[in-house]
């Protein structure tokens, strides 16, 4: 019992200093990006952009990170949320105005880092350069998350762990359902 409580701690502190280290004008455009990624937005964007112009490679690495990133979707926001009925880190504990743009459900696990590692580890493997393009604003929504106070650190990394598994089941399935059924 005394792990969590000091896991419960570190999560706190962690959450406040992200809160109250950041410079409002990274904060800004920290805000900005996980705007774009709102309801998936940024990633569905950047998957017609590679569909577009990157040929089959972008075809196919679009396509993966969609599918990746609606699994993790699923998985955080239709199951996790629901099983996990975590609050939202104190307001009070959050030293600016963001704190009042926070969404009402779970804070376990973060929905918007799980799609955004998903979409990313899903493209990297088929497409390097495009993986690496979305892999910064990926990282600027999951630091956002806790920057703004609607997660905890905890919350961010669990999400991230949802998007890697999404990523690589999107990737496996496939090969484990022709091997085994053709």
């Amino acid at each position: 019992m005394r792990l969590l409580t000091d896991l419960y701690e570190i999560d706190g502190a962690l959450t406040r200093h992200a809160a109250s280290r950041i410079p409002p004008g990274a904060a800004t455009v920290l805000s900005a990006v996980e705007e774009a990624a709102e309801s998936t937005k940024l990633w569905c964007g950047a998957a017609a952009v590679m569909a577009w112009k990157g040929g089959w490679r972008g075809r196919r690495a679009a396509a993966a990170g969609v599918v990746a990133m609606t699994v993790a979707q699923l998985v955080s926001n239709g199951l996790c949320k629901q099983l996990a009925d975590r609050p939202r880190p104190p307001a009070e504990w959050i030293p600016h105005d963001e704190v009042a743009d926070r969404p009402d459900s779970s804070s376990f696990p973060s929905g918007h880092t799980a799609a955004a590692v998903a979409f990313t580890a899903a493209v990297a493997p088929t497409w390097l350069v495009a993986g690496a393009l979305v892999a910064l604003p990926a990282t600027m929504v999951a630091v956002e998350r806790v920057q703004s106070g609607a997660h905890y650190p905890s919350d961010v990394a669990a999400g991230a762990a949802i998007g890697l598994a999404a990523a690589w089941l999107t990737r496996r399935v496939p090969a484990l359902f022709l091997r085994h059924w053709l």
